[in-house]
């Protein structure tokens, strides 16, 4: 037996928490000695994963004499894993070597025991779900059996009050604002004069207003009302009832009603199973109820859909179309209102400053993405230096060789050229430094100026070659910025360099932004399988959240002109084009 225990979960970065240690400690009181010593044992058993017995060393202990007391530490691991999670410490008092073993055999025992049974559960907890499962689909089934409404709602109550032990099962589908009883189990006819009915349907209404589930007799913490259920428990019962609504596509479409003996209520585990099988068969139901009704109906419904929209009796509504038709007509044929062309745009730097590889290399890392604003300075990329690194360490090696031959010549006497030779060759050397730490501190690619990174999506080339010259980055200017703009080959003639627009982005729509044309490119470009003409255009406006790249549609306006051709001559001249007239 142990005098105390201690069970510790590892809390991360080798830190440890104590979930509860026996015996309790009270309240401001200060841990023992030993609480301070599992803990730092448990940590390599943690590491270590087996059992330990570590001694625990008592103030008044002589030196070098066997502690009377010992800890003994078992790891706790993940179920089914061979993770460990925490660790147990239990203080034995013994001495003797062969009770300290047994003790720690016994514990370790007992930490398999715990996991047996945590596996246990785990199984029964699966079990259940499966349990659940089967029976969800075995009611699917039972109602998928029918091809026709009535017998699929009767299967449905018939094989719920089988299943789950009801006394009787019953299920109404909505009709307008209230609920009509579809099915009882076990009961091919039945009146809606019966008393039963009624209040069956006024429990079902019950539930279809709270769109919630309701249980007669309800819990303390219930928050919804059921009188309805109680009334029907009490004329009809008594009974435990369980009120649930059928959903689909978000509505409810009906409630079924279970009653069961008083003497077995329906728990949470049996209400989550049948909600479970009523989203299985949600769907089916509702479609045979829809398809089910007589012609009749349908048709009803049909004309009840299209009165809507049918004029009234005095044919008001087809007049007042008649009118707007007419009062169109003139106002397409006399009023005018402004032409403007439309064209895609792109925000454009006027000028870019590139940032090319320094030398014959491979690109190590890199530190900015497509579009991303950069500071003057800042770090882009780099390129690989492993080769200048060590051809300049053969450098310095070749250099400090040199030396070495020029100190020994110049002490001889009559090797005054040797001694020249070696100095030469060292200053060589360094030059060859010198060049190498130069290149080593280009191979680090920096921002010329603040803009934003219009070129360099070279994410994906990391580690691929590159080439002296090569360019790897250009970066826009933050403020100079134009638009192109992408004017379709037939609205071309009824521009020229000076018209002024308005252009919003994608981004903001809400912010038009004034331009004047430029230029136009007087050669057309294929772009989308179409001709266009690019042009550019200077912006009248800056707005701080204008960058390079960014698109949106520009309009430049023309004339005045009338409705009728700004809303017919794109037709027309397709049929001018087709028929060549």
């Amino acid at each position: 037996a142990s005098e105390a225990g201690v069970l510790l979960r590892a809390a991360g970065e080798g830190q440890l928490q104590v979930l509860c240690v026996y015996p309790a400690l009270e309240e401001g009181q200060n841990p023992p000695m030993w609480l301070a010593q599992a803990a730092e044992a448990a940590a390599g058993v943690l590491a270590a994963g087996r059992s330990a017995v570590v001694p625990v060393h008592a103030a008044t202990d002589l030196y070098g004499t066997q502690p009377e007391r010992h800890l003994v530490l078992v790891p706790i691991k993940h179920l089914g894993r061979d993770e460990v999670r925490g660790a147990s410490a239990f203080l034995v008092r013994s001495r003797d070597p062969e009770q300290l073993r047994q003790a720690r055999e016994r514990l370790e025992l007992s930490v398999s025991l715990l996991s047996l049974y945590e596996m246990q559960l785990m199984l029964q907890r699966r079990r259940q779900d499966m349990t659940r499962l089967r029976d969800a689909l075995e009611v699917t089934a039972a109602v998928n059996r029918h091809d026709r409404f009535r017998a699929a709602a009767m299967g449905l109550c018939n094989e719920f009050a089988t299943r789950w032990s009801c006394q009787r099962v019953s299920l109404g589908f909505v009709r307008g604002r209230g609920i009509r009883l579809a099915a009882i189990s076990h009961t091919e006819n039945f009146s809606r004069k019966m008393r039963l009915v009624q209040d069956l349907e006024a429990a079902m209404e019950e539930c279809l207003d709270q769109d919630t589930e309701v249980l007669h007799p309800a819990g303390e913490e219930a928050t919804y009302v059921s009188r309805a259920a109680e009334a029907l428990s009490r004329h009809h019962g008594p009974s435990c009832i369980c009120a649930l609504p059928l959903r689909h596509a978000g509505e409810v479409r009906a409630v079924l009603i279970a009653e069961r003996d008083p003497q077995l209520p329906f728990d949470a585990a049996t209400v989550e199973a049948m909600r479970l099988s009523l989203d299985l068969v949600a769907p089916r139901l509702d479609g045979l109820h829809r398809q089910d009704r007589w012609f009749g109906a349908k048709l009803a419904q049909g004309l009840r859909a299209g009165a809507a929209k049918v004029v009234g009796p005095t044919h008001t509504w087809v007049k007042l179309l008649v009118l707007a038709i007419c009062g169109l007509a003139i106002f397409l044929l006399v009023g005018k209102g402004d032409y403007h062309v439309q064209a895609p745009f792109v925000f454009q730097s006027v000028e870019r400053l590139v940032v090319p590889a320094p030398f014959d290399g491979t690109l190590e890392s890199v530190q900015v993405d497509l579009g991303q604003r950069v500071h003057k300075g800042q770090l882009l990329g780099r390129l690989e230096t492993i080769d200048l690194e060590a051809q300049r360490a053969s450098a310095r090696a070749e250099m400090n060789a040199r030396l070495k031959d020029y100190d020994k010549y110049r002490a001889i006497p009559g090797k005054m050229a040797e001694a020249k030779i070696a100095q030469a060759l060292a200053e060589k050397a360094r030059a060859t430094i010198e060049l190498l730490d130069h290149q080593i501190r280009r191979a680090e690619l920096r921002s010329p100026i603040e803009g934003y990174v219009v070129v360099g999506d070279l994410k994906r080339k990391v580690f691929s070659p590159v080439q002296k010259g090569q360019v790897l980055f250009e970066v826009a200017p933050v403020q100079l910025l134009r638009a192109e703009l992408s004017i379709d080959e037939r609205d071309v003639h009824e521009l020229h360099p000076g018209r002024e627009g308005r252009l919003v982005a994608a981004s903001k729509p809400g912010q038009p932004v004034r331009f004047v044309l430029e230029s136009i490119n007087p050669v057309a470009e294929v772009e989308d399988n179409r001709n266009v003409f690019k042009a550019r255009a200077r912006l009248l406006e800056s707005r701080w959240w204008m960058k390079p790249g960014m698109k949106g549609t520009a309009r430049i306006y023309i004339d005045r002109r009338r409705y009728a051709w700004i809303w017919t001559h794109r037709a027309i001249d397709w049929l001018r084009l087709k028929l060549w007239l």
